[in-house]
């Protein structure tokens, strides 16, 4: 069956830009790391999504710009755990090891690094759990709640998360194709859909404010 054929069904379309899976190319090395093969088709496979989806169902611009993020997102954590990896980390563990370098006393609680990373507390567990068997952090019973635990840096986490920090800024995070004002705009125009989802209220004021973790 040919590409038009399959684009004709509208799970196809929504699905086109993940045609081929990152685990089905040959990886290549990118940032020094091995990062999956590009795809290089000769043609936009969402751009002519989008144009069959039109003839089909009308214009619908909401589809092209939720594939492209979809297919951003692929690509994005393609890169950033491409450095991560020689670390033992994913980008959901580097985050979690960030905001305990960001709190004070390099320790939170694991409901409060759910709510700060806006995550399931399972995931949260999970995180700490692989980071806890690395090293990079350890457990301990919170003080302040008999039943609660915190988790804490230790010297190998800070010294991992500094490093890979460091690789990370030098590829500009996987957006090296973009400028500062640019990213900025990216930024900008995702806020608003954050908000709608409920994580967080729209006062810029009350949120320069917020106090560190």
């Amino acid at each position: 069956m040919d590409l038009a054929a399959r684009l004709a069904g509208s799970r196809h379309a929504l699905r086109l830009s993940t045609i081929r899976t990152a685990g089905s190319t040959r990886p290549f090395r990118r940032y020094g790391k091995e990062v999956p093969k590009p795809l290089a088709l000769d043609f936009d496979p969402i751009a002519r999504a989008d144009e069959l989806w039109t003839r089909r169902w009308g214009g619908v611009p909401s589809m092209a710009a939720i594939t492209s993020i979809m297919r951003a997102h692929q690509i994005l954590l393609s890169r950033v755990d491409a450095v991560l990896k020689p670390y033992g980390l994913t980008f959901a563990r580097y985050e979690a090891l960030v905001l305990l370098t960001f709190s004070r006393t390099g320790e939170l609680s694991l409901s409060k690094i759910g709510e700060r990373l806006m995550v399931h507390p399972t995931s949260v567990t999970n995180t700490v759990d692989r980071l806890e068997r690395a090293g990079l952090v350890a457990r301990r019973p919170n003080p302040l709640d008999g039943r609660g635990v915190l988790a804490a840096i230790t010297g190998r986490g800070r010294e991992a998360v500094e490093e890979a920090t460091r690789e990370l800024m030098a590829m500009e995070f996987g957006l090296e194709e973009y400028d500062t004002e640019q990213c900025r705009q990216v930024f900008e125009l995702l806020r608003p859909l954050r908000i709608a989802a409920g994580d967080f209220t729209d006062d810029r004021d009350e949120g320069a404010a917020r106090e560190r973790p």
